[in-house]
């Protein structure tokens, strides 16, 4: 598959790396002369250009591309080359930094396939990293909702039930299941929930604690320090 990736900053340039070791083709269209002769002489493909003009996007031969990223560290460059990605059918995806405008970008930009946070994930990353326990965070899905990962302890009040008999709230679902010794799988409504069993829930974050506290247990969550 071809990609074309704008911006060759820290983001863009992992982006283009782990589609290059995938097999992809990745183009990059990067402003900065510097960067350009650096990620020339690593052998990617790249276009000196502003990610933002719509000659030097036209040129890549969009119909021929099936996605753009845009990942420069510029809102504006961004929404503008995933206007141009989307008129010409690429599946585009748009890189904010500022949480704070999660509601404009998201009414404005309904056009945009996906819409990434990339400091929002790092700070996940970190989360998890520093408190450890029986509660991962996977990803914010949006402003209210977030998939977490739960390993099932000792203190799990429903340990020893069955998926089926387990009641999450109104605003939290099950998305998969994998026993301890084995790999995540579509929850069996059959199977039992023993410790060190994993569940993956997706849920609003008014109810994260009440899920921790019946999957995981009181003072497994509270080690945890919450999602």
């Amino acid at each position: 598959m071809k990609f074309l990736i704008v911006g060759a900053g820290r983001v863009g340039m992992r982006t283009a790396r782990v589609l290059r070791e995938e097999g992809h083709e990745a183009v990059i269209v990067e402003a900065d002369e510097q960067k350009v002769s650096r990620l020339e002489s690593e052998g990617f493909d790249v276009v000196h250009g502003d990610g933002a003009d719509e000659e030097t996007l036209l040129a890549q031969d969009l119909d021929g591309v099936d996605g753009l990223a845009a990942l420069t560290g510029d809102l504006l460059t961004n929404l503008v080359a995933c206007m141009v990605g989307k008129h010409l059918g690429c599946r585009t995806v748009m890189r904010v930094d500022d949480d704070d405008r999660e509601y404009p970008v998201r009414k404005y930009s309904a056009d945009v396939d996906e819409v990434i946070y990339p400091e929002r994930l790092g700070a996940i990353a970190a989360k998890n990293a520093l408190v450890g326990g029986n509660v991962r965070a996977v990803a914010d899905i949006a402003q209210n909702l977030q998939l977490v990962q739960l390993t099932v302890s000792a203190e799990s009040p429903m340990r020893g039930y069955s998926l089926s008999e387990i009641e999450l709230p109104a605003d939290a679902r099950m998305l998969a299941f994998g026993k301890a010794d084995g790999q995540l799988a579509l929850p069996d409504p059959d199977q039992s929930l023993e410790v060190g069993d994993r569940v993956v829930v997706i849920a609003d974050f008014d109810v994260l604690r009440e899920v921790e506290q019946i999957l995981v247990g009181d003072r497994a969550a509270a080690a945890a320090g919450g999602a």
